[in-house]
């Protein structure tokens, strides 16, 4: 995102770049071969005396173009004190308060995120030790969510407790979490028809859990409040305590840098997933991010079908980062920039809405698409209006 909007900024600054006034002639194919030279017979010089052209200097945008930039990337623009991608020039006092902050407080929570996060992997490798992960039959999908006995209660009580901490230790205290059991008397009737009138409401588990995604601190919440499956990039499976951590999840691992040949592999997992955790209370729920990115919390973009191919019902989850200072929402500023800046702030807050289980009528499981339209635009009206 970062460097979409840089080039934007580059395609403005050279749309306002004022052509130059003056031009050299052309020249003659003669001239081309023989180029002028001093004459000496003639004593007067023939070197052209037209005066060369100093390069030209990019215009600075003007604050007309700024806005026009924001506006056409406004589900991405930070509001907050630290400005565009975080780079706005700070007040004395903000410059103050994270120079103490980046020597006290942020090295106090790194050490204690450290020992969480080796602490609870200590405890998946215990509960994994001799134990062959799950295989999808797609190449390099493996887990450990599908364990019997003492283990998978260890690995998800351990998990979501230790998720919790983890956001006490970033500075989210306390997590405001509103659960809407039925449609509010006020709705309009449209909303009341897209949320599958007339279909059964039985008490049925839903397949996966749709939200909004505005940062990598969701992933945590949602590991605290359920302990889902998640779909990661193939290269996370890799990474030193995090790889195991991930295979206890559940992950389905994707390429996503490249355009590989298994996406219908990874889609049928994924599918498949959500179908057993629809039907079977022991087994992992999904967990997706329907947007595709991240965004600043206020938008709530257009959703991907993936996630709506199984026809099960799914868990609508909002998720918003009320701010004074620095907003959690990680948009278009850089990651490392983000994590000093968040790590540097000594509250932050998150509210959640968890919406009724959203039962598809049969119209929306034969129409991907216009399943995932009606739980976006129900969730988009508790954005809007919350």
């Amino acid at each position: 995102m970062n460097d979409l909007m840089e080039r934007e900024l580059k395609d403005l600054s050279s749309k306002t770049t004022p052509q130059p006034q003056h031009s050299l002639p052309p020249l003659s194919e003669a001239e081309c071969q023989h180029p002028p030279s001093t004459s000496a017979e003639g004593g007067a010089s023939a070197e052209d005396d037209r005066p060369l052209l100093k390069p030209d200097e990019p215009a600075a945008i003007t604050p007309s173009e700024i806005r026009e930039l924001e506006k056409k990337f406004a589900a991405y623009v930070r509001n907050d004190a630290y400005g565009s991608m975080g780079c706005g020039v700070l007040p004395l006092r903000e410059k103050i308060l994270i120079g103490i902050a980046l020597f006290t407080l942020a090295p106090l929570r790194v050490v204690l995120a450290i020992t969480v996060l080796m602490v609870y992997y200590l405890i998946c490798l215990v509960c994994t030790a001799l134990k062959v992960p799950n295989r999808d039959g797609v190449e390099e999908q493996e887990d450990y969510a599908h364990l019997s006995g003492w283990r998978r209660p260890v690995i998800v009580g351990s998990g979501r407790f230790f998720s919790r901490v983890l956001l006490f230790v970033f500075g989210f205290y306390w997590i405001s979490e509103t659960h809407r059991s039925s449609i509010s008397p006020g709705e309009e009737k449209p909303i009341t028809e897209i949320s599958g009138e007339g279909q059964p409401r039985e008490n049925v588990r839903p397949g996966a859990i749709i939200s909004n995604h505005v940062s990598y601190l969701d992933i945590l919440y949602h590991m605290s409040s359920s302990f889902p499956s998640f779909v990661a990039k193939r290269s996370v499976a890799n990474l030193p305590l995090v790889g195991l951590i991930s295979k206890c999840l559940g992950c389905v691992y994707v390429q996503r840098e490249s355009k590989s040949s298994d996406f219908k592999g990874v889609s049928g997992v994924v599918n498949q997933r959500v179908q057993e955790a629809h039907k079977n209370k022991d087994a992992p729920v999904m967990m997706l991010f329907p947007e595709g990115t991240t965004t600043n919390g206020e938008y709530l973009l257009p959703f991907k079908t993936g996630a709506f191919w199984s026809k099960a019902p799914v868990l609508p989850v909002i998720l918003r980062y009320p701010y004074k200072r620095f907003s959690p929402a990680w948009d278009s500023i850089s990651g490392v920039r983000h994590v000093i800046f968040l790590l540097c702030q000594f509250t932050n807050y998150m509210e959640v809405i968890h919406l009724p289980v959203y039962y598809p009528s049969q119209q929306e499981k034969d129409d991907p698409k216009l399943y995932a339209n009606n739980v976006r635009r129900l969730m988009a009206s508790e954005v809007i209006t919350s």
